[in-house]
């Protein structure tokens, strides 16, 4: 029973750090490369407009779409490492 314990502990760590890994980059592209980071980014251009512009409309929509593939993708294998994967 506590080797069952201790497993769910470290699946829980390993999922919360997981889940702040990824709001950590969403914060940082949608309010970092969108709002603080914008004036730094003025001068690149992608598709006719700054890169900070570029990142507020579609940089962070797109981000946080793959972020949510990669969440998808890394929880499967964190699953199948503490033995808690659908078959």
């Amino acid at each position: 029973m506590s080797a069952d314990k201790h497993n769910a502990a470290g699946y829980w760590k390993a999922n919360v750090r997981l889940i702040l890994t990824c709001l950590v980059v969403w914060a940082l592209c949608s309010y970092g490369f969108a709002i603080w980071f914008r004036p730094l980014l003025a001068g690149i251009k992608v598709g006719g407009a700054d890169l900070g512009f570029w990142f507020g409309q579609q940089g962070s929509i797109l981000t946080f779409i793959a972020i949510i593939f990669f969440y998808s993708w890394r929880m499967n294998k964190l699953d199948e490492q503490f033995g808690v994967d659908e078959e």
